[in-house]
Parts: C-alpha cells; structure tokens; sequence
C-alpha cells in the first residue's frame, strides 16, 4: 500500500501542528509532522520507545537531557528510552520532518 499525507491518518497535536500516520503498528511506528514557525512540544520521555527524528526540511532544535541541538534537513538524531526530550521550531518557515517510534511511542509518553 502506497501512503502520503493525502491518505494517511491525519491528527493534530500542540499549536496547531500535523502528524500523518505513515506506519501504525504496537512495533513500529512512522509519522511524518509538520510544526509551524515557534512552535514546540512539552518536555516528557518515553518509557519504552526509542525515537529516531529524520528531518525533512526547516531546521529543528532538540533539547536533550538539557542541551541544545540543531538538526537540519537531511540529518536526524536518534532518542533513547528514558531520555527527556522535546522539538522546537524556532526557524520562520514549517519544519517538516519523521519520526520513527520503535515500539510504538503513543501511550508510553510522560510529560513533564
């Protein structure tokens, strides 16, 4: 089965951004979002999941276990299970990007 964000499972999450469901499974999970200009997430961690965030286009900035790091396109970064993290889209146009969830990482999230 072909999938895109034309025929994905669509959700939206935070200020007004995007996730397509590209793979949903219990083991695997891919999504691809799109975070509009300043926006981010809440700081939290995933018990079980390991993260890898594969940037599309824009530039992301991560905070991991309290550093900063920028993550342009064509470049990922890959979060570990029990490791605080959250995205944020400082740039001024949309951040596209992946996020591949091994097991799946919706209902293992904590915020903090």
């Amino acid at each position: 089965m072909i999938t895109s964000t034309k025929n994905a499972e669509h959700y939206t999450w935070g200020e007004q951004c995007d996730g397509w469901h590209l793979l949903k499974s219990a083991t695997l999970s891919v999504i691809q979002e799109r975070m509009p200009p300043e926006t981010g997430e809440q700081l939290h961690y995933h018990h079980h999941a390991q993260q890898v965030f594969y940037i599309l286009s824009g530039i992301a900035t991560f905070e991991v276990e309290g550093k900063l790091s920028t993550v342009l396109a064509n470049q990922s970064i890959h979060i570990l299970p029990n490791t605080k993290h959250m995205i944020l889209n400082k740039g001024n146009t949309d951040l596209h990007f992946l996020v591949i969830s091994e097991p799946k990482a919706h209902g293992d999230r904590v915020n903090l």
